[in-house]
């Protein structure tokens, strides 16, 4: 086994969720209205979807990458879609609602930020290039590509569980008026990157 690959992998999936998206948003807002572990989840789906395309790339699985390249705008509309319909119920969201049985909702912000991950076309492109140039993905070293995806999966899930303590500090401080401007904000700007999707579609992008 060769350590220098899993601290590879671990920078790599660290510098992957490190950039604020709709899912760093999600999970700030979860963790803001329904507690750490919800949050938590809500950022491992995230990290579960890069080790589950770091795995097709690191193993060569080009049959699978090719159909995933090859479907993409059927992907990014799918995903689109699901931004636009999560910001809007994000938005009109009740934060007393929200707050009552958080363990009720670790599956579900787990589960919809996993398929927000795996539609986005460019973390497959992402991965394979990432892949192609530690010299994997076309060879038969496996044990290095495992080790690699498991930094991957290791390195984004410690960034979402900093970002997920770093919120929950705040959360008793937040009053229910402040969450739901929370809310509607981070409704927004999913939304908004829902929108975004679409019409890069539109545009050709």
């Amino acid at each position: 086994m060769d350590i220098r690959f899993l601290v590879k992998g671990l920078i790599i999936g660290f510098s992957i969720a490190a950039p604020v998206g709709p899912i760093g948003i999600l999970c700030i807002r979860r963790s803001l209205s329904d507690g750490h572990w919800v949050g938590f989840f809500t950022g491992l789906g995230a990290a579960s979807a890069d080790a589950f395309y770091g795995f097709i790339a690191g193993f060569g699985l080009t049959i699978i990458s090719n159909i995933l390249v090859s479907q993409q705008i059927i992907l990014k509309l799918i995903g689109g879609l699901f931004l636009c319909y999560l910001g809007l119920k994000t938005a009109l969201a009740k934060p007393a609602q929200d707050a009552a049985n958080p363990s009720g909702k670790v599956v579900s912000a787990y589960a919809s930020t996993f398929f927000l991950t795996v539609t986005n076309p460019m973390t497959i492109l992402s991965f394979v290039a990432i892949f192609a140039g530690l010299g994997l993905g076309s060879s038969n070293n496996y044990g290095d590509a495992g080790i690699l995806v498991l930094g991957v999966f290791l390195g984004s899930a410690l960034w979402w569980l900093i970002l997920v303590s770093g919120v929950s500090l705040f959360r008793d401080k937040i009053s229910a008026d402040t969450l739901q401007w929370v809310n509607r904000m981070s409704g927004i700007l999913i939304f908004g990157f829902g929108l975004g999707a679409l019409f890069s579609l539109v545009i050709g992008d």
